[in-house]
């Protein structure tokens, strides 16, 4: 039979929140045994740092601007996209889903979800489908781990401290760990495996166990609020100064969620409830392996764990994703299982894009169509092989386009808004303190990645970017972003 397939999924995780990646405080050890058991790929990023963009392109294996024509945080995915459930399921695979899918449009109450292949969904929307249809909380059946907690004495009680999903202000969560979030993904994750193997025993699974952590509110269950001294947690990147020359997005957002009012000691309490987050998802992560063992399928078991994106978590003053800096574009890819080779690190150049293409032909099924992502299976024998020279990243944070190009060594970003380049070197600069795009020194290398960022953008049908033989460009006033009322802080739906 042919192997397994388990997707673990983070939302809004960093590539850096890993003990594998050289985090010296994070406590990691599960997803630390598995990138010794694998593969820890560690240039990674994401087609588009934003949820629904990124999701759609594991999905489809194509960039947002084709798989649903949105570059922003919406977008259906469109007809005639392929689809990674639809794709293993051809190979023989039964596909189930664990958590947070994300797909837009929501369903109204009474209509069939839209789940997009997958035969079985336990899911979780971070109360996103509440909020949208009913928001005092009064029906069952828009989010099965809002109905959970309704079962077991803890109704309303996940969003009683009353911390938006988009807010940064931590707190610890009202729930016991046993009712926490991914304790009941993990359990359902656990659950589905053991009915796919009593039911059809005679076919692969394809289980997708997607969290919505570390991605806020940051609300780790006692006692992983407490877990980390934040004294000992490492600092942000920069400082608020700096924002001055890097996309104007992440200044806007710097105003716009009244970060101008945190010091530097809440955002060493912010991260440090997000490692918490981290490290709780890791734990859970861990039963669901150590089940896996249990049952004598470990072996038998390709695993991905992966995330949609980052989050700039306080680097230079800011918070959230969007960016192409590496805190908001560069993802966690750990590998593991069948045909992979242990305790090996790659630096090829991959992202959320190649999860489709990869399994097909781990599955020996052809797609049927062209997809933007490459197949990472040579890397899986032969970490050092080269998926591609170069990786074009893009989005929309809804003031212009942002888009990237690294060949792992340079990063050239552009953002329509103010005509911003930034220019890195990520070899001796990973932090991206220091903007090279005005040194006479750098000007070749630049306009050579510049180039590269054209000829992406081309490829990958993104040439809304282009104006002829430049980018589009957007005039933007910085000093209005003071002016912007708060919003998203502290909001609750029942």
């Amino acid at each position: 039979m042919k192997p397994n397939i388990l997707l673990i999924f983070a939302d809004q995780m960093r590539w850096d929140c890993l003990g594998c990646a050289g985090n010296p405080v994070i406590k990691t050890p599960n997803l630390d045994k598995l990138a010794g058991s694998g593969i820890l790929f560690r240039n990674a990023f994401s087609p588009d740092p934003i949820c629904v963009p990124a999701r759609a392109s594991l999905m489809t294996g194509n960039y947002p601007q084709v798989c649903t024509g949105i570059k922003g945080n919406g977008g259906r995915i469109k007809d005639g996209q392929p689809l990674l459930t639809e794709v293993l399921k051809k190979a023989g695979y039964r596909a189930y889903a664990c958590g947070k899918l994300h797909f837009l449009p929501y369903s109204p109450p009474g209509t069939p979800r839209l789940v997009h292949g997958f035969e079985q969904v336990d899911l979780h929307e971070s109360g996103r489908i509440i909020a949208e249809y009913d928001p005092e909380g009064k029906m069952k059946g828009l989010e099965d781990y809002f109905d959970y907690l309704s079962s077991v004495g803890w109704h309303g009680y996940s969003r009683a401290h009353g911390v938006g999903n988009n807010d940064v202000r931590p707190c610890p969560s009202p729930l016991p760990a046993e009712h926490y979030v991914d304790h009941w993904i993990a359990n359902c994750t656990i659950k589905s495996i053991e009915t796919h193997r009593k039911e059809t025993p005679d076919k692969p699974f394809f289980v997708f166990m997607s969290s919505p952590k570390p991605h806020s509110p940051y609300d780790p269950p006692r006692p992983y609020d407490n877990l980390y001294d934040p004294r000992q947690i490492p600092m942000p990147f920069g400082t608020r100064e700096m924002m001055r020359e890097k996309n104007p997005l992440i200044e806007m957002i710097y105003y716009f969620k009244a970060l101008n009012h945190l010091s530097p000691q809440a955002w060493q309490v912010i991260r440090s409830y997000y490692y918490g987050c981290i490290t709780f998802l890791d734990a859970m992560i861990g039963r669901v392996v150590d089940y896996l063992e249990k049952s004598g399928i470990f072996e038998n078991t390709l695993i991905i764990f992966t995330a949609d994106h980052g989050d700039l978590l306080g680097d230079f003053g800011s918070a959230f994703k969007v960016s192409h800096l590496n805190g908001s574009v560069r993802i966690p890819f750990i590998v593991s299982g069948p045909g992979v080779a242990k305790g090996r690190i790659s630096d090829s150049l991959v992202g959320l894009q190649d999860i489709l293409p990869t399994l097909a032909d781990y599955a020996g099924v052809e797609i049927g169509q062209k997809v933007h992502g490459g197949s990472l299976i040579d890397t899986f024998q032969n970490p050092e092989y080269k998926v591609r020279d170069v990786f074009y990243s893009t989005t929309d944070g809804g003031i212009g386009a942002s888009v990237m190009v690294t060949d792992g060594k340079w990063k050239y970003i552009y953002t329509e808004a103010g005509a911003v380049e930034e220019f890195y070197n990520q070899i001796d600069d990973i932090a991206e303190i220091h903007n090279l795009a005005d040194k006479k020194e750098y000007q070749e290398t630049l306009k050579f990645m510049r180039n590269q960022l054209k000829r992406c953008a081309v490829e990958f049908n993104d040439e809304k970017v282009l104006d002829g033989e430049d980018f589009v460009k957007r005039d933007i006033d910085r000093e209005s972003f003071k002016n912007l009322p708060v919003s998203g802080m502290g909001w609750r739906w029942y």
